[in-house]
């Protein structure tokens, strides 16, 4: 059974994180008043199993978020997909747009699909040797990168536990996932309620790219300050008054 993290009752939100991550890393969004908070290991992470699928498309991630919030007993859903997790959240919104009640993309992964075939095959074999390496390796060298200069050391030590905990299949279905698949074949019809946040000092997914997703799909762009890669995490009060934010204007088109 897929995996996730519950906290909370009200408006169901659901939480996807990135490639180098897991449902831990949102720890400071679980408590969220008017939320019911459900962060999701993605298959591969966490307990989660392997999907059966592979290789395996954002649909097929999606497909799988689909089950477990069946399993939750949540029929709709304010959705956040962060990095790579934007990739699914666009893919889920695609495919269950009546199960979104606002989509959140934030520090966005769009994934490479749309890229030469030599860039692929770049991205796929540079994530292939970065797990070779180990978690280990990839905490002590790249946990930093996610988050602004001079990040507080709870959250470096947030991001690097993230990375220790990947597993070896898991990690490497979701990069071939990012390597081939691309979030613009899924957000070209999506007609719902869509924002896109990203870190103003995001050095992994460049503000600049970020935005140009906003714009292309005529969405609000939110720049996070003082934010790197990991967003929700660097400024949490800035990402979760966002939230909070949302689930008031969700919840005022229920009553009205």
């Amino acid at each position: 059974m897929t995996g996730f993290r519950e906290q909370g009752s009200g408006t169901p939100l659901t939480l996807l994180h990135g490639i180098s991550s897991g449902a831990a890393s949102w720890h400071k969004q679980m408590a969220l008043p008017g939320y019911r908070v459900l962060a999701w290991d993605m298959p591969g992470y966490g307990e989660s199993p392997m999907l059966a699928a592979a290789p395996a498309d954002a649909g097929d991630y999606a497909d799988a978020l689909a089950l477990m919030l069946d399993r939750a007993g949540v029929e709709q859903t304010v959705l956040v997909g962060h990095s790579l997790g934007a990739l699914v959240a666009a893919a889920f919104a695609a495919r269950y747009p009546q199960r979104v009640r606002y989509l959140v993309l934030a520090d966005v992964a769009q994934g490479y699909g749309q890229a030469a075939a030599a860039q692929r095959e770049k991205v796929w074999q540079g994530r292939q040797q970065q797990m070779a390496l180990g978690g280990e390796a990839m905490a002590l060298g790249r946990a930093a990168k996610l988050l602004r200069p001079g990040a507080r050391e709870a959250d470096v030590a947030t991001v690097a536990a993230g990375m220790r905990r990947l597993r070896r299949d898991g990690y490497l279905a979701a990069a071939w996932m990012l390597a081939h698949d691309d979030i613009h074949r899924w957000l070209a019809d999506y007609r719902g309620r869509l924002s896109v946040w990203c870190g103003e000092q995001d050095a992994i997914t460049q503000p600049e790219l970020v935005q140009g997703v906003a714009l292309r799909y005529g969405a609000p762009y939110i720049a996070i300050p003082q934010a790197g890669h990991a967003s929700y995490l660097d400024n949490e009060i800035f990402f979760n008054q966002q939230l909070l934010r949302i689930g008031e204007e969700v919840r005022d088109e229920c009553t009205n």
